[in-house]
C-alpha cells in the first residue's frame, strides 16, 4: 500500500497496488458477425461478482520463467506495451511474463490450448485508485485455431460461451448482465471492425487507460439506475 497525496483521495488513505493481470478476448467469426467468448462469474466472488468478463487473472510468480518464445513475438509484444507499466526495463521479458500469464489462465478456465502467436496485445486498463482491489490488467485478441474450442471448466465462473458482441452489448443495455467498464469499452470497439481479420489487422496502438477517482462508481450505478 502506497500513500498518494494529490489523488483526489484523502491523505491518510492508503492506495492498493494494482497487481499485474492478463486477460484474453477470444474471438470468432459467425454468420451472423464476431462473437467472443465470456464468462460470467458467480456472485459470491469478491471481485466484479456477477459480471460477464474475459477469460483471464493475475500474473502467478510461476509465469515469470520458464517460457520460450521467439526473440522477434517478444520484441513485437514489449513495442506494443511500450507506454505500460512493463514497457521500459527487461521489456520484452516482462512481455513474456504476461503473455504466459494470458495463455495459461486460458488454459485453466476455458480449457483451451492457445498458441503465442495467435495473441496479439490490444488493450491496458487498471483499476482505478480508489478501489480496495485493483489490478494493471493487459488484455489480448485472440484468434485460436477453429480445430480447437474453448469450454466452461472455471469454478468463478456459471457459465462460459460464445456469445455475439452486438448481443452482449444489447444485453448490457437492456440490463439483463453487467460488464465492467473495460469489458464494455473494449466490446464495443471491437464491434466496430466486424470481423476477426479486421481486429487483427488494425492499426491500434496500446494506450494505457487509468479511470479516474469514483468512475468505477459512477459507471455502475448510473448502470443500475436503468434496470
Amino acid at each position: 500500500m502506497t500513500d498518494q497525496p494529490g489523488s483526489g483521495l484523502p491523505d491518510n488513505v492508503d492506495v492498493a497496488e494494482a497487481r499485474l493481470a492478463a486477460s484474453v478476448i477470444l474471438l470468432r467469426d459467425t454468420p451472423s458477425g464476431l462473437e467472443a467468448f465470456v464468462q460470467h462469474r458467480v456472485s459470491t466472488m469478491d471481485f466484479a461478482a456477477g459480471m460477464v468478463v474475459f477469460p483471464g487473472g493475475r500474473v502467478d510468480p510461476a509465469d515469470h520463467s520458464g517460457w520460450d518464445y521467439a526473440p522477434e513475438l517478444l520484441s513485437r509484444h514489449a513495442a506494443d506495451w511500450q507506454a505500460s507499466s512493463i514497457g521500459s526495463d527487461d521489456a520484452a521479458a516482462k512481455a513474456g511474463m504476461v503473455l504466459t500469464a494470458a495463455i495459461r489462465e486460458v488454459r485453466e478456465e476455458a480449457g483451451l490450448s492457445i498458441d503465442a502467436g495467435d495473441l496479439r496485445p490490444w488493450a491496458n486498463w487498471i483499476t482505478p485508485i480508489d478501489m480496495p482491489k485493483r489490478f494493471d490488467t493487459f488484455f489480448y485478441v485472440a484468434r485460436p485455431s477453429t480445430d480447437r474450442e474453448p469450454h466452461h471448466q472455471t469454478t468463478e465462473a456459471w457459465q462460459s460461451l460464445w456469445m455475439p458482441v452486438e448481443g452482449i452489448l444489447a444485453a448490457e443495455a437492456a440490463g439483463t448482465l453487467k460488464l465492467m467498464p473495460p469489458t464494455y469499452y473494449l466490446l464495443k470497439e471491437i464491434a466496430g471492425y466486424g470481423t476477426v481479420d479486421a481486429v487483427w489487422s488494425a492499426d491500434h496502438p496500446v494506450v494505457p487507460v487509468l479511470a479516474p477517482v469514483g468512475s468505477l462508481v459512477a459507471f455502475l450505478k448510473e448502470r443500475e439506475s436503468r434496470r
